[in-house]
């Protein structure tokens, strides 16, 4: 299983803060995690677009290509801005 975690805005528009996604085929980068996860429905994949967002896997800041196995922690969140 995938630990997927949601932070900040993401969170709070899914609804969701943690889910355990099923490893398999279209799993195995963080952008195949998103695109699975974005066709849930159009919230989800309004929420998830992929230039809106950042991606951690295994707590570090990766691209969307970074592989991705069974046992990962993957998180998504919007990208901080500050002043």
């Amino acid at each position: 299983m995938i630990n997927v975690l949601f932070f900040a805005q993401v969170r709070e528009l899914l609804g969701e803060s943690t889910i355990k996604v099923e490893a398999s085929e279209q799993t195995t980068t963080a952008e195949g995690l998103r695109a699975l996860l974005a066709a849930k429905d159009d919230k989800w994949g309004k929420v998830l677009a992929s230039d809106k967002l950042l991606v951690a896997v295994n707590q570090t800041i990766s691209s969307w290509d970074t592989q991705v196995e069974d046992g990962d922690e993957v998180a998504f969140f919007p990208p901080v801005t500050g002043g």
